[in-house]
């Protein structure tokens, strides 16, 4: 029996580790969602096939749009914080995006073998770039859920995936954010569980910060695609034939 209690004790204490605030404190609930109905307003579908399956939302590419599969929500935001689930059934990649009122503004894109967090390139055609504030290897079993945390709170961002988590810095987060959504590359990813909240900076930011580490000191080196190379290889086979 003490065993027992011991071992409830453990993971009671693990899971109030785990809600501990980091970035920010969050408020006022802007939008909630089990995900377990029909894709429908406000959800705004770009491109792929969004569905309910087995009780949740599936998004997968469609080979036809040669394009990721991408739905999102319609809001502006200032300070926020947004948290879901999400398992892989099959797909490559998949990420939660956030828009500036131009353009991207940031995002956690996660594959089976890594997690990364990032601002984005914010011009495409002009000389700014994405800036990867760190980069996790990761085992991301499909048919496991997954816990995603994206924090937003004037100049900074907090990004974290289970129990990997990073932040950064940059100017452009203190403009105004938009259209927070879903990408899928491949087939598919299921998500539920999501809320978007107002968000105020934690007074105990800097003494969490100094915990986690610095923007640009875990970048592992991204995962090899399957395939990558072989079209290369083919063509100078052929060639020399």
């Amino acid at each position: 029996m003490k065993v027992t209690a011991l071992f409830f004790l453990v993971l009671a204490s693990l899971a109030r580790a785990a809600d501990k605030p980091l970035l920010a404190l969050p408020g006022e609930v802007i939008y909630e969602s089990k995900l377990d109905t029909a894709p429908a307003a406000p959800w705004k579908a770009a491109k792929g096939q969004w569905e309910l399956k087995d009780g949740v939302l599936r998004g997968s590419e469609l080979e036809a749009d040669k394009h990721g599969a991408v739905t999102r929500l319609p809001n502006k935001l200032n300070d926020f914080v947004i948290e879901y689930e999400f398992k892989f059934e099959g797909a490559r990649t998949t990420s939660l995006s956030i828009n500036a009122v131009k353009d991207h503004m940031a995002r956690i894109s996660i594959t089976p073998k890594s997690v990364t967090v990032q601002r984005d390139d914010n011009d495409h055609a002009g000389p700014d770039k994405a800036v990867i504030f760190a980069r996790f290897p990761a085992e991301l079993t499909p048919g496991i859920w997954h816990k995603v945390r994206l924090e937003m709170v004037g100049d900074t961002l907090l990004g974290q995936v289970d129990d990997l988590t990073a932040w950064g810095s940059s100017e452009l987060f203190k403009s105004e954010k938009a259209n927070p959504g879903f990408t899928v590359g491949g087939q598919s990813v299921d998500f539920r569980n999501l809320t978007l909240r107002t968000a105020t900076l934690n007074p105990e930011w800097e003494s969490v910060k100094a915990s986690l580490p610095q923007p640009g000191e875990k970048i592992a080196p991204a995962p090899a695609r399957k395939g990558a190379g072989k079209g290369k290889a083919a063509a100078k086979k052929k060639k020399a034939e």
